[in-house]
């Protein structure tokens, strides 16, 4: 187990990001108690939504941070021709991105945002995915039988529709999974 001079706060409720923080082999504990009220101010570019979004978590945080600790906070967003799109809530919803995402290339772009009481350090990471072509029985097979309402864009690359059809991406794999570990341990590097 690595060891950081902080105590180490996730502060996200995604299963991805805990598993690939763990797998870091760090130490650190998850409270997502925030008050953050998750909206995109106008006319803000669509790269620097998920920047925005986990500076917004961070500062949003319950409570104030103790002196020996370290707030882990972060955002993903899909971004296809200069469009977000952000989690399904709806199963047409999520047919309507996945069909939007056939057969093209997309930007999936990650922010994370550390913060102690005394500092803050910031970093996105883009990584540029192509879609197969997907036709309506695999768009549906997939929402029906993996949910995806909780992941940007509607899909998760390390589940079935990520295996059968995105073979080709430029740049991190974890980073499409929602945190880019590589950027992340960099950061730890600091603390």
């Amino acid at each position: 187990m690595i060891r950081c001079s902080k105590r180490i706060i996730l502060g996200s409720g995604s299963p991805r990001r805990r598993e690939l923080l763990a797998g870091l082999d760090v130490e650190f504990t998850v409270d997502t108690g925030n008050t953050f009220e998750e909206s995109v101010p106008e006319g803000a570019a669509p790269a620097e939504v998920p920047l925005l979004m986990a500076k917004g978590k961070s500062h949003g945080f319950h409570r104030l941070l103790e002196d020996d600790e370290l707030l882990i906070t972060a955002d993903t967003v899909v971004i296809l021709e200069g469009r977000v799109l952000g989690k399904p809530h709806t199963r047409g919803e999520a047919v309507a991105m996945l069909r939007s995402l056939s057969g093209r290339t997309h930007e999936v772009v990650s922010a994370v945002v550390f913060r102690t009481r005394e500092r803050e350090i910031c970093t996105t990471d883009t990584t540029t995915v192509h879609v197969s072509p997907l036709d309506d029985e695999m768009i549906s097979y997939y929402i029906d039988r993996y949910k995806p309402f909780d992941k940007a864009g509607g899909y998760g690359i390390q589940e079935w529709l990520g295996y059968a059809s995105m073979g080709q991406i430029e740049g991190s794999f974890y980073n499409v999974m929602g945190f880019p570990v590589h950027k992340v341990w960099e950061m730890l590097q600091q603390f």
